[in-house]
């Protein structure tokens, strides 16, 4: 930030120069549901109650704007624990894109199994995207990478399913220079084996990104799912866990992520602590009627320096 430049005038007395803080807005996409799990769209700015670290926040930011622009990444799980409803995925995940996008938004495709593939780059061409979810297969021998595809985001793992690695990925590599609303729909049992970075990692570079995840707990049951670390994914996100265990079951969870990812509020404030320190910062997003539940993230890392 420059210092203001102080005036050379002889025989007067100067103020001493200021430097402004400057506070960022601090902004939060929110979808509201009822106690019947249907999604609430006619609140207000005074509905809702914002507070960072115990600390209320006025709200300087309010829209119902239903048509926000999205970046969305789709990440596919494909290893050998899949391999039954890979079919089911790739067609329910195509009309998911199909029916969420919209003018302005824009999707990329990851696979994930020993390595993590970036099948498709941010594209508003359902055809490139629909061609990209095709092309995903199961824990192929020898590393998986397919040939013709953006390439593969580096990874590096020879054994297990690098779920950890894709998220971190996928937010620190490709969702960090996006703007506006982010999300990822990870398709996946959840279970890692073998990534280089930990869960909470994972969880950290969705964070820094303002990366909400949803995740699809699609398990066999020969495997079992990870219901516990989906729920950190979502929880820590702002995100939801839909539990599937048919392919119509599937169709309706997509069909949940595409309506929530279409009925969110924004909302935003400059927060009172302007300490630029890099701390990770606590936010709680309430709304006056407690039969009501409240999705949006839970805090944010501040500016550092």
């Amino acid at each position: 930030m420059a210092t203001p430049a102080v005036p050379q005038g002889q025989g007067q007395t100067q103020n001493p120069p200021t430097i402004k803080t400057e506070v960022s807005l601090v902004t939060l996409f929110a979808t509201v549901r009822d106690k019947n799990k249907r999604v609430v769209t006619d609140l207000k700015q005074e509905n809702f109650k914002i507070s960072e670290d115990g600390h209320d926040e006025k709200i300087a930011f309010f829209s119902r704007e239903m048509m926000l622009p999205i970046t969305l990444g789709l990440l596919l799980d494909t290893s050998g624990s899949e391999q039954n409803m890979l079919g089911a995925i790739q067609g329910a995940g195509s009309r998911f894109l199909r029916r969420v996008l919209r003018k302005g938004d824009e999707a990329m495709v990851i696979s994930f199994d020993t390595d993590v593939d970036l099948l498709s780059d941010f594209t508003d061409d359902r055809s490139i995207l629909d061609r990209a979810i095709n092309k995903a297969r199961i824990n192929t021998p020898g590393g998986g990478y397919i040939a013709g595809n953006p390439g593969p985001v580096p990874s590096g793992n020879m054994v297990g399913t690098a779920l950890y690695d894709a998220i971190y990925l996928a937010c620190g590599e490709k969702l960090n220079g996006e703007a506006g609303r982010k999300a990822i729909v990870i398709v996946t049992d959840a279970q890692d084996e073998g990534s280089k970075v930990k869960l909470e990692e994972a969880i950290e570079s969705a964070q820094r990104t303002d990366t909400v995840i949803h995740v699809l707990l699609v398990a066999d049951p020969r495997y079992g799912g990870n219901g516990g670390v989906a729920r950190r994914l979502a929880d820590d996100t702002g995100g939801r866990v839909i539990y599937v265990n048919s392919e119509k079951k599937l169709e309706e969870a997509f069909d949940q992520i595409s309506e929530e990812l279409r009925s969110q509020y924004t909302l935003g404030y400059y927060p009172t602590n302007n300490n630029r320190d890099g701390k990770f910062r606590k936010i709680k997003l309430d709304v006056d009627n407690h039969d009501f539940k409240v999705l949006a993230r839970k805090g944010y890392y501040a500016p550092k320096g």
